[in-house]
């Protein structure tokens, strides 16, 4: 199991102990020291659409209203940390830790 994020991130963290605390291998991915491949942005945007781009993010607020407009992938490359967090790969690709998130990863 691969779980993309921050370190700095709470949530990240979270779910990191969690998984781990069920007996999960995860290794984590830290996406602002080893930003995502072309693909694996390409598979990720497949999979979640406009979502994976965090707009309620420090990093979206700073930007400024030309950069806002620029194609998801083009501001996931140019700033790491715009992706919402985390994304974990398993038995099934997902997107943050909320209660189904969990629930899927925890049984």
């Amino acid at each position: 199991m691969i779980l993309y994020g921050i370190s700095t991130c709470d949530t990240c963290r979270k779910a990191q102990k969690a998984l781990a605390a069920a007996g999960h291998p995860v290794t984590f991915r830290d996406i602002r020291a080893a930003p995502l491949t072309g693909a694996e942005r390409a598979e990720f945007l497949a999979a979640f659409g406009e979502r994976l781009v965090n707009r309620a993010s420090t990093t979206w607020r700073a930007l400024s209203e030309a950069d806002r407009a620029a194609p998801a992938e083009t501001l996931l490359a140019a700033h790491p940390t715009l992706m919402k967090r985390p994304v974990i790969r398993g038995a099934q690709l997902t997107l943050g830790w909320d209660g189904a998130t969990q629930a899927l990863h925890l049984k």
